[in-house]
This record gives structure tokens, C-alpha cells and sequence, in this order.
């Protein structure tokens, strides 16, 4: 039986890069992953600017305060100056306006007095170069690489894209996961559970933490325990993802037929059972490049199985240089115990003090209580044994 560290790194091996494609910069591609370098096309800004409303002028005119100088021109933002600012002359401009040739320093209004149409009062004691002026190319200049391949496209890259004049993008693309619930007791949510039913809550859930991952969901429904159906599933989720998730049916049971089923398709195993707990029976395995993880049936077991295989799967795929899970260390905000007979994922709470952030571990009675975890943003990792910690003792955390 592997530790959730070995099966980590074996889902790892097998996981790889979708090839890239092209992609037009839009809401629906945020959080996709660069493919490409992509390099300034032209000087940002193109053109030194003025950062305030104010004076264009000459720093060593106004050295001391007090000095009056003759206004020859008023510069808006999207007009070029016309003339150069000469000795004892000053331009009127507004923020984003070109700064005049001859002018090193921007005085702001505030530190002015106009006295007459053409003159203004400079009151500023302590003008000098540079002052309140953004030169051309500070932010970047032609031929940077702006976006690194590998750059998460995020509200701000957007903004840069289109500052450097960029409509699409080579990406990676969403993966796409098919998501098979078995059991012959499912019945869909809008469904009545009859004698002996219960809802499928694994589908949607599955199918929500592969979206919140930037996946793209498809829910298959249940299939009952039945190889033939099982298999009829299975099929079409092979057919058309990039990742196969199967909830249930993967222990050991008479009923559980996932394992054989997956053989029979030419799903090669690579694992089957990790050392943790809840969990225990996931299965991990592959076939012409699709990855196929049977998770246990148990809801929270789902869930933990995929946080902490699924995702970092789905973000290699992605083009994520970082797979994750994200594991810290944090003190407890109260005591805890607990006795396990293996490693365990316990649901837990972090909370902001003034010390910094805590955790703490929430109420809850094992794989079937999904509602235990509703407030979970994180699982503490408890070693095997009988352990008891006081508040404020370091605690392994892996975060959600």
C-alpha cells in the first residue's frame, strides 16, 4: 500500500501537458495557463506623461517658490504639445498628457496660482527633475517579454495583453473530466430516494471541484452495478476526457466491480489502495493518455481523494508549474485529539487573529458527513496513533 506521498508522485508521472492552443483573450479563458512569451510591442507609456494636473516646466525656474512664469500652452491628455518649454515658461497639462520637450518636472495645481491668463505662480519650494513625470518605457519597452510563459491569465494580465495590443493568446487548455457515479442505490438529485436509495451527491460535487479546478465537467449520472452498464459508462467517459473520475465501487466487495471493469477496457492500474484515511481504496490508472482515478464512495472520501490527487493532476495538465496540494504548518487555535489507525485528513477551520492565522478542527464523525466538511478550507493531517495537542501546537495543514 503506497503513502499518499508515493501515490502523489505516481500521479504525477503520469499526468502531463495538454498541447497549447490559440485562444482569444476573453472571460472565458481566465486562469488558463501561457503557453508563450509574449513581448511588449511597443514603449509603455509611448510617451513621457505627466502623472498629475498641473505645470509643465523647468525644475531650476522654480527653485525656492515664488517664482511667476508666462503659461504658452495648455496640453489635455491625447494632444501632442505644439512647442518646447523655454526659460521662464511653463506648459498647463492634465494627467496623462504628453510632457513638452525642455520641461523636466511637473508642478501640481494645488502648488499654483494662475495671475493672469498667460501666468501662473509656482509656490513650490522644492520642485526638481523628474517630479511627478513618468518616463517613456518605465513600465516596459518594445521587445520585453511582459508574460512569461507559464503566466496564469489573471484580470491584471488581461490588462497587460491588451496594453500590448494582444486579442489571443497560445494557452493550455481546460481539461476535460467525465465524472461517473456507480451504485445501484443512486438517484439523481430531483429524484425521490425509494426503500434502500440514496441521492448521488458525488456527481455534482466532483463536478464542482473539477470546475472550481478550471476544468470543464462532464457529468455521466450513475451507473448501476452492473458490469455491462458499468462498462457502457466507462466507455464514453474514455472516449472523449482528458480525465476519468469514477465515484465508488472500488473496494473489495462483491458489488464493487470498478477495478475489473477498468481492466477489462484497458485501463492499466498503477495503484489501488493509499495509506490514509478516509480514502483508502482509491485507484489510480491510465489508458491511451486519459488518467482514471477511482475514488471511494464515501462522499468526504471523494472529496479528499480528489484534493489531493485530482487537482494536482488537472493542474499539470493545465500547464501549472506548481501541482500542489498546498501544505503549511500553523498552530492549533485549541486542543485536539484523536486516535487513528492510519494517516488521517481531518476537516478543519482557519481563522485570522492577531497573532496570525490558527486552525482549528472542525466537528465530525468520518466519510459519510459531507456536511461535516461544508465549512472545511482545509484538512489537518494527523499521524497514526492515539495524539493530543494543546492550543497553540504546531499542526500540518494541507489547505483547500
Amino acid at each position: 500500500m503506497l503513502t499518499v506521498a508515493e501515490a502523489h508522485g505516481v500521479v504525477l508521472r503520469h499526468a502531463k501537458r495538454l498541447p497549447a492552443e490559440v485562444v482569444p483573450v476573453a472571460p472565458p479563458v481566465l486562469g488558463r495557463v501561457l503557453a508563450e512569451d509574449v513581448r511588449a510591442d511597443l514603449d509603455s507609456p509611448p510617451f513621457t506623461k505627466s502623472l498629475m494636473d498641473g505645470y509643465a516646466v523647468r525644475a531650476a525656474d522654480v527653485a525656492g517658490g515664488g517664482v511667476e512664469l508666462r503659461v504658452v500652452e495648455e496640453v489635455p491628455a491625447g494632444k501632442p504639445p505644439a512647442r518646447r518649454v523655454g526659460p521662464g515658461e511653463a506648459v498647463r497639462l492634465f494627467t496623462g498628457a504628453p510632457v513638452p520637450d525642455g520641461a523636466d518636472a511637473v508642478v501640481m495645481q494645488e502648488k499654483t496660482e494662475r495671475t493672469a491668463a498667460d501666468r501662473v505662480r509656482v509656490s513650490d519650494p522644492g520642485a526638481r527633475p523628474g517630479q511627478n513625470i513618468l518616463p517613456r518605457g518605465r513600465e516596459m519597452t518594445a521587445g520585453d517579454v511582459v508574460l512569461p510563459a507559464g503566466t496564469v491569465l489573471t484580470p491584471a494580465a488581461f490588462g497587460l495583453l491588451a496594453g500590448v495590443g494582444r486579442t489571443a493568446v497560445s494557452a493550455f487548455p481546460a481539461p476535460r473530466v467525465a465524472i461517473l457515479a456507480t451504485g445501484t442505490e443512486l438517484v439523481e438529485a430531483g429524484e425521490t430516494p425509494g426503500p434502500g436509495q440514496i441521492r448521488n451527491s458525488n456527481g455534482p460535487m466532483l463536478a464542482a471541484q473539477a470546475a472550481r479546478a478550471g476544468a470543464v465537467p462532464s457529468p455521466l449520472g450513475a451507473a448501476r452495478d452492473d458490469g455491462d452498464r458499468l462498462a457502457a459508462g466507462v466507455r464514453e467517459g474514455l472516449s472523449g476526457a482528458d480525465v476519468l473520475l469514477v465515484a465508488g465501487g472500488v473496494s473489495v466487495g462483491a458489488y464493487d466491480l470498478v477495478p475489473r471493469v477498468l481492466a477489462g477496457l484497458g485501463v492499466e492500474t498503477h495503484f489501488h489502495q493509499v495509506r490514509m484515511k478516509p480514502g483508502k481504496p482509491l485507484l489510480f490508472g491510465t489508458r491511451a493518455g486519459v488518467l482514471v482515478f477511482g475514488l471511494p464512495g464515501n462522499p468526504v472520501s471523494s472529496f479528499l481523494g480528489f484534493e489531493l490527487f485530482v487537482r494536482p493532476a488537472l493542474r499539470v495538465l493545465a500547464g501549472h508549474a506548481d501541482p500542489g496540494p498546498r501544505t503549511t504548518t500553523l498552530p492549533l487555535a485549541g486542543p485536539f485529539a484523536a486516535k487513528n489507525d492510519r494517516p488521517t485528513y481531518h476537516p478543519a477551520k482557519l481563522d485570522a487573529g492577531p497573532s496570525g492565522w490558527r486552525v482549528r478542527g472542525l466537528p465530525w464523525f468520518g466519510s459519510p458527513d459531507l456536511r461535516g466538511i461544508l465549512a472545511a478550507d482545509a484538512f489537518l493531517v494527523l499521524p497514526p496513533g492515539e495524539v493530543s495537542y494543546e492550543a497553540g501546537a504546531p499542526a500540518e495543514v494541507v489547505l483547500l
